[in-house]
């Protein structure tokens, strides 16, 4: 329940198998790195190192020392495994490659 003394907030942290979503209130003032440490949610998933992973607020990359307002929601992110630009652009040249000879033409009557 919200009080005077407490704003709630949620902590969120996703793996490919699994995502969670904590729901917390917290007392105004709280920062982004103390909401993370109150939730539980390191000792959940030990592989989240605070001092290495990027962290924001609803999409939006934010500094552990962000202060939190009613209603945010923290979000730990994992690291890339791949580089989006690489991807992109092999994707894009294994594109061109099928266009080239790979479809058949249709005739119309």
């Amino acid at each position: 329940m919200e009080n005077a003394e407490s704003i709630p907030v949620e902590v969120a942290y996703a793996k490919p198998e699994e995502q969670v979503i904590l729901k917390l209130d917290v007392t105004p003032g709280t920062s982004l790195r103390q909401a993370i440490e109150q939730s539980g949610i390191l000792e959940r998933f030990p592989e989240i190192d605070l001092e290495k992973a990027k962290v924001g607020i609803f999409g939006k990359l934010k500094k552990p020392d962000q202060v939190l307002q009613p209603g945010d929601r923290v979000e730990i992110y994992r690291p890339l495994i791949a580089d989006p630009k690489k991807v992109r652009k092999e994707r894009a040249a294994a594109g061109k490659r099928m266009k080239k000879g790979g479809g058949s033409l249709q005739e119309t009557p």
